[in-house]
């Protein structure tokens, strides 16, 4: 099970969308009237009228379970109740909804910020703490834990334009990641597809904080392809291949079709590479110790070493960590 959230929703729209959806469920409502999606906006609205500057007082989530899995409306219902308490939004208006109108049933859950004695409940952070909750209720509940993105489970044909793109960028970046040995080689054989890398610096400086990539009209952040496609992510990966010497093992000659049928055997590759991808960065636990002036030390001049790390950038990285001794 993943949570997504839906930050900066109007309470009327969220609830139309909700509530009109084909298949879509009402399971619970506390404190707003279910039967009427006009309804159920009004009592929110009426109740964030008790805190007016609280402009975003619309909490909209999504919990998504694995495609086949259905663990009934009742423990549905019972796991989103616990989503909403972890979170700490309690004492205030909420709905929850069930829509089976996708391949993976999936549950929104839409509530007040602003709690019922007019106090306004605290969202800070509350994107990454849903995601943490969610695979907390997948093992209590003994879900089917999503480890990578199965294309085989997607309905390619379905998606809009721009899912359509995102998806695009995902399978392109699976298939010319191996064998990548820089940032400016990856960079280069996206823009072979039409893809264009984008950078965010610090500053004024040269430092890249961050990457995101473009197609067409739609750009998207690297960590929203995918969590290993932010910066420090590609920037493990690519240390990897220099380290190991990974030499392209997925052809690259021929573009990706995200709106086209996709072949098993071009399926198979891709999920080979997400399961390498995998055991990169479990391996780059090591690794990440090292801090980010070793990985950018491993991408710019230093060559493979075939016993593993370079121990000057070990000894370097220890010398960091090591505390200072208090003064007497």
């Amino acid at each position: 099970m993943i949570s997504k959230n839906f930050p900066g929703h109007s309470f009327y729209h969220a609830a139309r969308y909700m509530c009109n959806k084909p298949e879509a469920g009402v399971l619970a409502t506390e404190g707003v009237r279910g039967h009427d999606y006009r309804l159920m906006a009004e009592d929110f609205n009426r109740q964030h009228s008790l805190r007016p500057s609280k402009k975003q007082a619309c909490f909209h989530s999504v919990l998504s379970f694995y495609p086949g899995e259905d663990p009934g409306d009742a423990t549905i219902t019972e796991i989103a109740r616990k989503y909403l308490e972890g979170l700490g939004i309690s004492n205030t208006q909420y709905a929850i909804v069930k829509h089976a109108d996708k391949k993976h049933l999936h549950v929104h859950i839409l509530a007040n910020m602003v709690n019922n004695d007019g106090k306004v409940i605290s969202d800070s952070w509350i994107g990454f703490k849903g995601k943490k909750l969610a695979q907390q209720l997948t093992q209590e509940y003994k879900l089917i834990q999503v480890e990578r993105k199965n294309l085989s489970l997607t309905n390619l044909e379905a998606l809009t334009e721009s899912q359509a793109n995102r998806y695009t960028i995902y399978m392109t970046m699976m298939e010319i990641l191996p064998g990548c040995l820089s940032l400016e080689e990856l960079e280069s054989r996206l823009l072979e597809r039409g893809i264009i890398t984008q950078y965010k610096y610090k500053g004024q400086t040269q430092e890249k904080q961050g990457i995101s990539f473009k197609i067409g009209s739609d750009c998207f952040k690297g960590s929203k392809i995918d969590r290993k496609f932010s910066l420090a992510g590609l920037q493990k990966i690519i240390a990897y291949n220099l380290r190991h010497q990974i030499k392209p093992s997925i052809s690259a000659s021929k573009p990706v079709n995200s709106q086209g049928s996709t072949s098993n055997q071009l399926l198979e590759k891709l999920g080979a590479t997400a399961d390498w991808l995998e055991s990169i960065f479990r391996e780059s636990q090591q690794l990440g110790s090292l801090g980010v002036a070793a990985i950018d030390a491993l991408l710019k001049d230093e060559p493979a070493h075939e016993q593993g790390i370079n121990p000057a950038l070990l000894e370097e990285a220890r010398r960091k960590k090591k505390r200072k001794k208090p003064k007497l």
